[in-house]
């Protein structure tokens, strides 16, 4: 069940110190700065929510990253924006503590404050926060499990950044647990799998993480172009102590990508207006009008959309990704 969100304020010592780092820096902002390409893609996932849970109402809404949205102006010392908090269910953040510059890097402190700043106002709303690092030694890992714990933040340390792999290191899932989970606030820790390539076949990869006891499995609806079944789904499902998991599907809202089903091979000669240029760091995806409604109902609302297919494969979830996408259209004004 989802939790009611009232107005709360942070009072820990770290909170306190980044409120007063970006109080300094936000007095020397532009004071004719816009939220609009902020509040288009609350928007966004506000509908999308309503478009899910209206068909599904316990299914998991999770946005990746774009933390500034969780404050109505966008600001650190902004007000939690509540309609766009009870709209979601969880926060994926990347490179909290490692990987923001470079991988297995440790990340510089005072953006790890200000980000866990807008973090902490989502947490004391009722959002369970995830967080992804990327570092591969093992003293970095340790250390990144240990300062999320600390902020009550649930944590996977991703030594590939690619998300190909299960690590090797830590044997067994930080805080595992031989609990069933039934919903998101019961997970201990999540594996966060998103490239299949290493998995000769569907059935390798279902095996490799039946094998495991994560609390909650992120990964794609496809594997090598081929929708996961209600089947698959229930058998990634179970951990290998007996219990059950949560399963999240990947999806990009603010980019389109050219190896997804939806993608017209018309579209590199003459593609639609909302399409835009593309993402010189990761090549085949390009940067939509996310609040163009044409991209929209690719995503959410009929039953050829992309979210009505995670729906039918019996995902617990989505995991909504490029989130930050506004960032790009900010600096374009």
């Amino acid at each position: 069940m989802k939790k009611l969100r009232t107005m709360v304020f942070i009072t820990a010592g770290l909170a306190i110190s980044s409120f007063l780092f970006q109080c300094s820096n936000d007095n020397d902002e532009d004071p004719e700065t816009t939220t609009e390409y902020k509040d288009k893609m609350k928007t966004f996932v506000r509908n999308l929510s309503t478009y899910a849970k209206g068909i599904q109402d316990d299914f998991l809404i999770i946005p990746q990253n774009g933390h500034e949205l969780i404050t109505q102006d966008g600001k650190l010392q902004g007000d939690p924006d509540l309609a766009y908090l009870d709209a979601v269910d969880g926060f994926g953040r990347e490179d909290l503590f490692y990987g923001f510059n470079e991988d297995d890097v440790i990340t510089p402190s005072d953006i790890t404050s200000d980000i866990s700043f807008y973090l902490d106002k989502a947490k004391l709303n009722g959002g369970v926060i995830l967080v992804t690092d990327y570092c591969s030694t093992q003293s970095n890992i340790d250390d990144s499990y240990t300062k999320n714990g600390n902020l009550g933040y649930i944590s996977f340390a991703a030594d590939h950044r690619d998300l190909d792999n299960i690590p090797a290191y830590p044997a067994e899932p930080n805080n595992v647990n031989t609990d069933s989970i039934g919903s998101l606030d019961e997970i201990k820790n999540f594996l966060y799998l998103l490239d299949h390539q290493a998995y000769g076949t569907k059935q390798d990869f279902i095996d490799a993480v039946s094998g495991t006891n994560y609390d909650l499995l992120i990964t794609d609806l496809f594997f090598d172009e081929q929708e996961f079944s209600s089947t698959d789904v229930n058998n990634l499902r179970i951990k290998a102590n007996g219990g059950k998991r949560l399963v999240v599907a990947y999806m990009s809202i603010g980019e389109a990508e050219d190896y997804r089903y939806y993608w017209n091979s018309d579209w590199e000669t003459n593609p639609p207006s909302w399409l835009k240029g593309e993402n010189p760091n990761w090549e085949g995806n390009y940067k939509v009008e996310y609040w163009d409604t044409n991209w929209q109902q690719i995503i959410f609302g009929n039953d050829t959309s992309y979210v009505k297919k995670i729906l039918d494969a019996g995902f617990d979830g989505v995991y909504l990704d490029i989130i930050d996408a506004f960032e790009y259209f900010e600096e374009l004004e």
